[in-house]
């Protein structure tokens, strides 16, 4: 049976740390870690479009993410999990993997919850340790959203370190997909940022980027990380890392409470302010960043589904609102990781 929990809410400490632009230098962190874990990896390099349309991806795949912690609605959690359904295959050791199966859905999910209390440490806002044990308890309810098994969702916090341990001294592997997501030299200028910079200068500048975003990374790797890539780090790297990260804070704070957050969070807090009409459509990602054409709804994107696609999919509510019970979708199409992440009826 899936475990039912109530949606976060605007007194979450959950609300108060994820949504906040800091996060934007996790990006690295958070995208490498993900695809450490072996069929993660697998699933990323044989499906995705990702390393594509890095930017595009990046910037849309955060509106349903977020979503998912600030709409208040099991919608978007559900709408995540089901961008998955197709992501499954062969692994060249010959093991088989799938998006949904619940170990490998929660390590992505770990990735982001726990990046609140990396980013926290790193770049502010300061954090308490009954606020880490609070977004631990709140990361339940927000995996329980997706309506994936909790099997793997450790049950305390202490656990919850224990397993992050464990996955980096002895699961997570170096792979294509980890130096892909870690090299943004081949990389296009951001579209919504420097599409007028000539290429010759992206190229030049984009060096330097690199340069300094693989330093903040390699400084929130975890140390069996680090030596698992291959990455050197010093007492003084560590002390340099701690000042940047306090400039960061200080430049945060000098930003109005309201820019400091993406457009769906920020969309959030103005449906409770009364800016926004609480009824009023969802905030989606600008048209700029969508694929174009039929590829639109294809799941491997990452992006809104239409309407008509999802009323064709077996585990999406029905015409009077109803589930189709898991045991009406055809197990033949199902896998055992897919069977134990139906909805339950």
């Amino acid at each position: 049976m899936t475990e039912v929990l109530p949606p976060l809410g605007p007194e979450s400490v959950t609300w108060r740390y994820f949504g906040d632009w800091r996060g934007m230098l996790m990006g690295l962190w958070s995208g490498s870690m993900q695809n450490m874990h072996p069929k993660l990896a697998a699933g990323v390099w044989d499906h995705s479009d990702f390393f594509g349309e890095r930017w595009e991806r990046l910037m849309r795949s955060l509106y349903p993410i977020s979503g998912v912690v600030f709409d208040q609605t099991p919608e978007t959690g559900a709408q995540v999990r089901d961008y998955h359904r197709t992501i499954k295959g062969t692994m060249a050791d010959g093991g088989r993997y799938h998006a949904l199966d619940p170990d490998v859905f929660y390590w992505a999910h770990a990735t982001f919850w726990y990046g609140n209390i990396r980013c926290a440490e790193a770049f502010g806002p300061p954090i308490s340790e009954a606020d880490k044990r609070r977004l631990f308890d709140e990361s339940r309810n927000w995996y329980a959203a997706y309506g994936v098994s909790m099997r793997p969702c450790p049950d305390t916090y202490e656990e919850f370190l224990d397993y992050w341990d464990h996955m980096c001294r002895h699961v997570l592997r170096d792979h294509e997909a980890v130096r892909t997501v870690l090299d943004i030299t081949v990389l296009p200028p951001p579209p919504w940022a420097a599409a007028w910079m000539p290429g010759w200068l992206w190229k030049r500048q984009v060096l330097v980027v690199q340069k300094m975003f693989l330093w903040i990374t390699t400084g929130l790797y975890d140390e069996p990380v680090r030596e698992m890539m291959g990455l050197t780090w010093s007492p003084r790297d560590q002390k340099r890392f701690e000042l940047f990260g306090k400039a960061v804070n200080v430049g945060m704070r000098l930003v109005p409470p309201r820019y400091r957050r993406h457009p769906r969070a920020r969309d959030a807090d103005d449906r409770l302010t009364g800016r926004v009409a609480v009824d009023a459509p969802l905030l989606e990602t600008p048209a700029r960043n969508l694929p174009t054409g039929d590829e639109q709804n294809n799941p491997i994107h990452y992006c809104p589904v239409t309407a008509a696609r999802r009323a064709n999919l077996p585990w999406q509510p029905n015409e009077t609102g109803d589930r189709i019970p898991a045991t009406e979708i055809d197990s033949r199409q199902l896998s055992d990781h897919e069977r134990e992440s139906t909805p339950d009826a």
